[in-house]
């Protein structure tokens, strides 16, 4: 288990904990005493990926779709005061999403001069910032390096926190020292291989739990699963998939979770929360046993815990997660299995091997009879001819025009809440969305994390002109590290979802006439303004076929509103 046979420079042996880890993605910005790490990378590149962003904040989001996809971590590598200022929206969707990832970055301290406040400091001394302290807010664990072998273990002790129990992000912050000098035989702090440190937690839940909750489920007669986005953390849909066949059960999902589970399954009921199918509510609210998987079911997606949803006086709950912490935390429940969500439903699976569904309870009926009452993926806008374009035909349109493994990345504001509401999956991870935290800006390094998690599927951003113009230097990024995606930029000259909510008061919301298209051609993309229904499926074929980084300014309503879209029980 000895880490090396002889000494090596410290940021050697942090490349080959990352190497030993298994970890192949670096993705970020060389600056202050970090540079170190990236010139000691230069020696791996076989074996690991570094990548140079146009901005943090792309890192971040990049790293943090690519872990919550993958279910493996990504490294951001940035000087501490630049991870601080651009890189927090990736980590805070990643914290409190459950995504895996590793922060690697420093002080900048500039000992010993340090309590002076020399420029980008972050001791925490007067007039300096504090990594420590702020870091702490937004990360799930913060460890602060100042000797060299402490910053190997460190690095160790990050990964295994960053993928255990309910992931997420991890940092390690590096004083300048830690950074220097050598670690081996010699040093103080016995260091091993780093395989040591990271074990597969596939654990199973208590099998009593377990038998008791599969009889519950066998004896269910409208039985209705939750798939949370910690089936998709988890790489559990196959096995959410097989044991819904087994019991007939319609599956629902959070908004995070949309993707986890194929909507173009018989037993797909949709998204449920303030904006989802006022169908999926039906088939949750109706049922008499819910089996959540992956969820905190959140007050978001419950729509402030409405009991036409969820109602623990007339349902049975039961609830599989690997962090204890989450199961009976919104809601109490009945079988709390606490265990990783794969085994778990496995188990459950076998359990309940050669069951047959009791008479009456017929799953893909309760959809059909749920989506005829209550209206589904598409509406009568979803065929409208009218112009300026509704992004509900939008939206049919753009299923239509991709191919089925094609995956959608969304952004912020009305484009996502519409999207959430009438875009139809057609495969299992087919659709992303920065729902734990929301930020505008997320789509397009969403969509260049996708692609590097997934090279042969078609990566697509669906975002709004406001949330294009924060993070367009992503096309830069798609074009320098050779990640073609296609961009819809919904254009509709406004901050949709504000202006809506402000009605006759607007303020702050209005946005200026751009040629986003002519903007995408000078950066060097693929680039056509949208602007007739009919041309939508074509426009978007192309894009995609042509394996070029695309941008299709689309021309949207601006009439249509959020209101739309708006769950009955949200009203």
């Amino acid at each position: 288990m000895t880490f090396v046979e002889k000494d090596i420079f410290v940021t050697q042996a942090i490349c080959q904990v990352l190497e030993q880890a298994g970890v192949d993605l670096v993705l970020g910005m060389p600056g202050g005493d970090i540079m170190r790490v990236f010139d000691a990378l230069y020696d791996y590149q076989d074996t690991i990926r570094t990548l140079l962003v146009r901005e943090e904040s792309l890192a971040a989001i990049m790293a943090e779709v690519y872990g919550r996809t993958t279910g493996r971590p990504a490294v951001v590598m940035a000087q501490g005061a630049w991870v601080l200022a651009n890189a927090g929206m990736g980590t805070l969707e990643a914290l409190t999403g459950g995504s895996p990832m590793v922060i690697l970055t420093d002080l900048s301290d500039k000992i010993p001069y340090s309590h002076h406040s020399p420029t980008q400091t972050g001791t925490g001394h007067y007039g300096n910032w504090d990594a420590l302290q702020t870091f702490r807010g937004f990360m799930k664990e913060v460890m602060v390096a100042y000797d060299p072998a402490q910053a190997v273990q460190m690095t160790q002790l990050a990964i295994k926190h960053a993928v255990s129990g309910c992931p997420g992000p991890v940092g390690v912050v590096y004083f300048g020292g830690a950074l220097k000098g050598k670690v081996g035989p010699s040093s103080k702090l016995n260091l091993y291989k780093t395989s040591g440190y990271l074990f597969s937690d596939q654990r199973s839940a208590d099998p009593m739990a377990t038998a008791q909750a599969a009889q519950v489920l066998a004896n269910a007669k409208k039985p209705v699963i939750i798939s949370g986005g910690g089936v998709r953390v988890g790489q559990a849909s196959r096995a959410l998939t097989a044991l819904a066949e087994t019991l007939s059960a319609p599956v629902v999902t959070t908004s995070g979770g949309k993707g986890s589970f194929n909507e173009s399954h018989p037993l797909a009921g949709g998204a449920f929360n303030e904006y989802g199918l006022d169908a999926a509510a039906k088939l949750l609210g109706e049922s008499d046993v819910v089996l959540a998987v992956g969820t905190r079911l959140a007050p978001g997606d419950t729509i402030r815990q409405h009991p036409g949803l969820i109602d623990p006086k007339r349902q049975t709950l039961i609830q599989i997660d690997i962090e204890p912490r989450h199961v009976g935390w919104s809601f109490p429940v009945e079988h709390g299995l606490i265990g990783d969500a794969v085994s778990v439903l496995r188990d459950l699976g076998e359990r309940l091997a050669g069951h047959k569904p009791p008479a009456g309870v017929d799953g893909v009926a309760r959809v059909k009879a749920a989506a005829e009452s209550e209206g589904f993926f598409d509406v009568k806008e979803s065929v409208s001819d009218e112009m300026p374009i509704l992004p509900q035909r939008l939206i049919r349109d753009l299923r239509q025009a991709l191919p089925d493994d094609a995956i959608v990345a969304c952004d912020a504001g009305e484009n996502r809440i519409f999207m959430l509401h009438h875009y139809r999956t057609k495969a299992v991870g087919g659709f992303v969305q920065p729902s734990s935290t929301g930020g505008m800006g997320y789509a397009i390094p969403s969509a260049l994390g996708l692609k590097l998690a997934f090279p042969d599927r078609a990566a697509v951003a669906i975002c709004g002109d406001g949330g294009f113009a924060m993070t367009m230097n992503g096309l830069m990024s798609s074009l320098e590290l050779n990640l073609p995606i296609v961009v819809l930029v919904l254009n509709n000259g406004m901050l949709g979802w504000v202006q809506h909510v402000q009605g006759n008061r607007q303020i702050a919301s209005s946005l200026g006439d751009y040629n986003y298209a002519a903007i995408a051609k000078a950066m060097g993309c693929e680039a056509v303004t949208l602007e007739k229904p009919a041309d939508i499926v074509p426009t978007i074929k192309k894009a995609v076929a042509s394996g070029k980084t695309t941008v299709i300014d689309v021309i949207i309503s601006r009439t249509e509103s959020w209101e739309k879209v708006r769950c009955k029980l949200g009203l």
